[in-house]
């Protein structure tokens, strides 16, 4: 050991053992017997030189250069070893991150926005009729590549009404553009954010009709990627699920939600528990009501003002969310009619809230679910770089 700390000539010793040992195992199916055993031979002959504590600088040459001639002449020539290299490498390193995406850490992007304002899916903002400054080529490129800002802006290059746009198309591998038609002008946005035209986002703000004169905003737009973040794939593996966690699921086999994705809410009730949400807008579990006193609930019950999306507005019930939510919306928590309605979690299941309970789809509609569906709990956001960054949410 001490040798192999204190001698260079023993440390790329031991380095081309390794790398001939490799190739021996490599070429295990195609070598001859005889053409093995000399390998072999010459591969003890060598460490036996390194063990000995006698061996000088240039009995190790001698004997590494002695190695290298019997490998050079009995191993198989590989076309392109360099390529082969590399490409080796390749593969180690997508194993590599393949094994991390599955047992530690998985990337995921939050699409909508019913966490926030803990974490944030896509936003947008309308700049038109506004002062706001419209960023350089090299300012959007900095803005998207740090803050996840894409800006589109498009003018009207003669007078006419908005007739309406088609739907995204790919023009080539990983760039979609989407057309549309102001008079007889028809005009491209590429890398069109998702919603552009259709409801329910609408992000362009365009109506059919709209009239427009040359020179005018057709779209001048800022959207915000949403927050992208690692799951910790671990920790439900030697704990299980606490209250509080922002928690990743399956959501394939739950009835009344979206299949084949992940869903991302934060943990309200276990297996066995009652809940209720009362009309104050604080959740009760088995009697006990939940406040801003609870770990991890700090921020979602420190609200004074009437519920709203996007702000910490606590839980909602049926009944308050029908208060103060929009009239187009029939129904906001159809499990808890009112302060007095209670569900219970059946065993082995969990129950869950998005934070923006005025715009979350969550276990107040659809019920509870199993507990093995649970993929992992937020670890923390890798991009965008923003006030979320890191691991300070909570």
């Amino acid at each position: 050991m001490l040798r192999w700390i204190f001698s260079k000539s023993v440390r790329e010793g031991y380095e081309l053992l390794k790398r001939i040992e490799k190739h021996l195992r490599a070429q295990d199916d195609i070598l001859t017997v005889v053409n093995r055993q000399k390998i072999e031979t010459a591969i003890i002959e060598f460490k036996q030189v390194l063990k000995d504590g006698k061996s000088t600088k240039n009995s190790i040459a001698s004997a590494r250069k002695e190695l290298s001639l019997v490998a050079d002449k009995y191993f198989k020539i590989y076309p392109n070893p360099d390529v082969r290299e590399n490409v080796d490498v390749a593969l180690v390193a997508l194993i590599v991150a393949l094994a991390i995406r599955t047992f530690f850490l998985q990337p995921m992007a939050i699409p909508t926005g019913s966490m926030q304002p803990t974490l944030y899916g896509i936003t947008h903002q309308d700049l038109r009729g506004t002062e706001a400054a419209y960023p350089s080529i090299l300012g959007k490129v900095f803005k998207f590549l740090v803050k996840g800002e894409s800006y589109y802006h498009i003018v009207a290059e003669e007078d006419g009404n908005f007739e309406g746009a088609a739907e995204p198309k790919q023009f080539l591998p990983f760039i979609n553009r989407q057309q549309f038609k102001v008079g007889s002008k028809i005009h491209t946005v590429w890398m069109p954010p998702d919603g552009l035209f259709a409801p329910p986002y609408n992000r362009s703000g365009l109506t059919v009709g709209q009239k427009f004169k040359k020179g005018d905003d057709i779209i001048k737009l800022k959207v915000t990627s949403g927050d992208r973040l690692f799951v910790d794939r671990v920790a439900y593996n030697v704990r299980s699920p606490a209250r509080g966690d922002i928690i990743i699921f399956e959501s394939t086999g739950i009835p009344n939600i979206t299949q084949n994705t992940h869903y991302i809410k934060r943990l309200i009730g276990l297996s066995g528990e009652t809940i209720q949400v009362g009309d104050d807008r604080h959740v009760v579990i088995d009697g006990k009501r939940l406040d801003a006193s609870t770990p991890h609930f700090e921020n979602i019950y420190s609200f004074k003002a009437p519920p709203k999306e996007d702000l910490f507005s606590g839980h909602v019930n049926d009944k308050v969310g029908r208060q103060f939510g929009r009239p187009e919306i029939p129904h906001y928590a159809p499990h808890f009619v009112d302060g007095n309605a209670k569900f219970t979690v059946r065993t082995n299941h969990l129950f869950v809230c998005g934070d923006n309970t005025m715009s979350s789809y969550d276990s107040r509609y659809w019920g509870d679910f199993p507990r093995e569906k649970a993929v992992g709990r937020h670890a923390f956001v890798f991009w965008p770089i923003t006030e979320r960054f890191g691991w300070g949410v909570r």
